[in-house]
């Protein structure tokens, strides 16, 4: 149980027991010493149901308030706050119990079978920079689900399916005559571009490739030899900018639309059985009353056009049902741009009704927005074409060797490429789970390398001084007591101490942007508590309990930014 839990629980009780069982107890860190380390605000609500005196009730609440071995003073504050201050005793046994732990002293719930689908490129294009955010939001959520002991599969349900592949296969086949396909291939970009040009302006050209999809989706063994090669190619470029990003996935995680192909018409066939489906000018439909079309009527699902073709809600509804059924999940959690969030409501909504997915399997839209540049439009290169996802990580690593080569132009240059590598990937990450996800932001060099402000590279930088701190230390007891006496140092420990609050939060959310303000904050409380009480000029305990503290910021920190995909390093 964290501290804030903990305290609720005894606030509640007390509330109940001064006549107000009904009440919620909101209790929070105050955000400043003088208020305390943690704020009741839950009485003031009580009394009014109970027609009485604010501070009167928030007294007999103090009185009948348990916190004995946990706060060391209990005041009442303006018309009725309970301002509890922790007892450093308390802050230091919980330090201790994290410091012994490997995973810090987090909670872990009962274990659950999660799913993260994220990435999910279209295939018959190279990863632009609309798949960054999805890529990393994403992994990091996986992370933190991960870390706190759910059982997590990764999903990355690419799109390699539908009537364009029809066109890739066919100008696969003419550039294979012409003995420049693995040349054409290269450039996947260019490769989408060159077969799109040939349909619109080929009549016979697209004409073939329409047969190509006929013979795709009928199980043609050559086609399918031939789309799988495509497949792989494209794969291989996905695979090169997951490796680079540093994100946990791989060809295992593929579960792309192709595989639940066979089982579409089995979707159309239950839904129907179901009396959920009707025919509506060709096509076979679900109107859904809980959604409204601008006149008012029930929206219009399509699950199988009039061509006989099906569509992402028909693909996404065979993939619900495959991940209850067979693998038997029990909370799925899809990272997918915020212009997805109908399609995703209606999705889940249809998908309790037909009975793919029961009331107790949890389906999360995990909604963001978009990444822009400094015109406040879509990123773009200055041309105006997508900017593609490799070349933009790559530039961010060379952006990056520049200023450590200007900052520690004596070190190694291998040394060098390895922290810019860090440190400009842990960039590019940090600038965007910093940001609550649901907001665009401004995609911006500068900022984002800065060794000030809320940035990975000062983060990076923060956890360096610790570990420099250590080298000049030497030897000491990582066993002994930590003793809290400066408010410097209780305030740190006070921060230390809500680390599993904020990742039962990240966990719950899917707010990444949570665990970011809070490395940030501690990098900030660590900084002061550095300037306000000397660790290497201190002696005996005090000097090795000051020792402890920064030994557990240093493991904390490491810890918080290998959540979020961002690597540490040593020296910088």
């Amino acid at each position: 149980m964290t501290i804030q839990q903990l305290i609720s629980s005894r606030v509640q009780a007390a509330l109940a027991a001064a006549g107000a069982p009904d009440a919620p107890a909101v209790v929070q860190p105050s955000g400043k010493p003088e208020f305390g380390d943690f704020q009741a605000n839950g009485v003031m609500g009580a009394a009014k149901a109970l027609k009485t005196n604010p501070r009167a009730l928030a007294q007999t609440v103090v009185d009948k308030l348990d916190l004995a071995g946990i706060a060391e003073k209990i005041e009442i504050a303006g018309p009725g706050f309970i301002n509890i201050h922790l007892a450093p005793e308390f802050l230091a046994q919980r330090l201790q119990a994290a410091l012994a732990d490997d995973a810090l002293g987090i909670r872990k719930p009962a274990a659950q079978k999660v799913m993260v689908e994220y990435s999910s490129p279209n295939l018959a294009k190279e990863m632009h920079v609309g798949h960054l955010r999805s890529t990393i939001i994403g992994d990091a959520i996986a992370r933190v689900l991960a870390f706190i002991g759910h059982d997590v599969t990764r999903c990355n349900h690419v799109g390699d399916w539908g009537t364009q592949f029809g066109m890739l296969v066919a100008y696969l086949v003419e550039t294979r005559q012409s003995g420049d396909a693995e040349l054409e291939l290269a450039d996947l970009e260019n490769f989408y571009r060159k077969s799109k040009i040939r349909f619109d302006e080929d009549p016979l050209f697209a004409d073939t490739a329409r047969q190509y999809v006929v013979k795709l989706q009928g199980g043609d063994p050559d086609v399918l030899a031939l789309w799988a090669q495509f497949v792989d190619v494209s794969m291989h470029h996905c695979q090169a900018v997951y490796d680079k990003l540093g994100v946990g996935l791989d060809r295992t995680a593929v579960r792309g639309e192709s595989a639940y192909n066979a089982d579409l018409p089995v979707v159309v066939s239950d839904l129907r059985a179901a009396g959920l489906l009707v025919e509506d000018q060709g096509a076979q439909v679900v109107f859904l009353p809980e959604f409204k079309n601008p006149e008012g009527e029930p929206q219009a699902m399509i699950i199988q056009k009039k061509d006989g073709g099906y569509l992402y809600a028909t693909t996404d509804l065979a993939a619900i049902r495959y991940r209850h059924r067979q693998l038997g999940l029990t909370r799925v959690v899809y990272v997918v741009d915020a212009r997805q969030s109908l399609h995703f409501q209606q999705l889940f909504t249809l998908s309790r009704k037909a009975g793919f997915a029961p009331a107790d399997m949890q389906l999360e839209h995990v909604a963001f927005g978009t990444m822009m540049g400094e015109d406040g439009k879509p990123f773009k290169t200055r041309s105006g074409d997508t900017v593609k996802l490799v070349e933009l990580l790559d530039e961010a690593i060379e952006r990056a060797y520049a200023l450590v080569s200007e900052k520690n132009s004596g070190l190694p240059e291998d040394t060098r490429r390895g922290i810019a590598k860090a440190v400009g990937i842990g960039a590019v990450k940090y600038a965007d789970l910093s940001k609550n996800r649901t907001s665009d932001y401004i995609f911006n060099w500068d900022t984002m390398l800065s060794f000030e402000g809320n940035t990975a590279p000062y983060l990076q930088y923060a956890y360096t001084r610790v570990q420099s701190v250590f080298r000049k230390a030497g030897e000491f007891d990582r066993c002994a007591a930590i003793m809290i006496a400066e408010p410097a140092e209780k305030q740190l420990a006070l921060l230390l101490a809500q680390f599993d609050e904020v990742i039962e939060s990240v966990a719950a959310t899917c707010q990444p942007h949570q665990l970011c303000g809070y490395l940030f904050n501690l990098a900030q409380q660590f900084s002061r508590f550095y300037e306000a009480c000397p660790i290497l000029a201190a002696e005996g305990d005090v000097r090795v309990s000051r020792l402890q503290l920064a030994a557990l910021t240093a493991r904390t920190l490491k810890a918080g930014l290998s959540l979020l995909g961002i690597d540490v390093l040593d020296e910088m």
